[in-house]
């Protein structure tokens, strides 16, 4: 009778410990998808201010229509990346885009002092702070899911539970590393 018991509450434990241990996969995979929903959070809310952006640079830079342009094709480019790793590579050219148009707004002296110009200059500063924080925060979630679903006991059931390692939030090229300079 004692080692019914005894196997009775050690098939119980490890029942326990099989469901905890799937649950918290499950918790890390959905974690890791509203980790990435906040990053296209503050991304949209980027590029929702560059068209405003956009059109109070348009009426002191007739001459730069190419830069314009390029922040435009760039922006669009960001919105149709749908995977992290063509989100990122969209990411780096959105943000040398940008750094173009704030180089040249040094040639303009009446723009850099223009409020509106200034209002965006705090607000892309204020979404890039956001942006950084939401891609750490995504790859933080993201390598303790691919460590859970690596390590065991979670690759027991990372395979049996269609649980795929999750691609890390990374820029590839060097000089898009480098954040937006939004000082003027």
């Amino acid at each position: 009778m004692t080692a019914v018991i005894v196997l009775i509450v050690v098939l119980a434990a490890i029942v326990i410990f099989a469901v905890s241990t799937y649950n918290s996969l499950v918790a890390l995979r959905r974690q890791t998808g509203n980790a990435f929903g906040q990053i296209d959070v503050q991304l949209k809310r980027r590029y929702d201010l560059i068209p405003n952006l956009v059109e109070t640079v348009k009426g002191y830079m007739k001459y730069e229509q190419d830069t314009l342009e390029k922040v435009i094709q760039a922006r669009n480019q960001a919105l149709a990346a749908k995977t992290v790793g063509e989100k990122a590579q969209a990411e780096g050219q959105v943000q040398q885009a940008l750094g173009g148009i704030f180089a040249l707004s040094e040639a303009y002296p009446e723009l850099k002092a223009n409020e509106n110009m200034l209002s965006l200059q705090e607000e892309l500063k204020s979404t890039e702070n956001k942006i950084a924080f939401a891609r750490q925060y995504y790859n933080d979630i993201v390598t303790a899911y691919n460590t859970k679903i690596e390590t065991f006991p979670g690759n027991l059931f990372a395979g049996s539970g269609n649980f795929k390692p999750k691609e890390l939030f990374e820029i590839e090229e060097p000089a898009q590393r480098e954040n937006v300079k939004v000082q003027f």
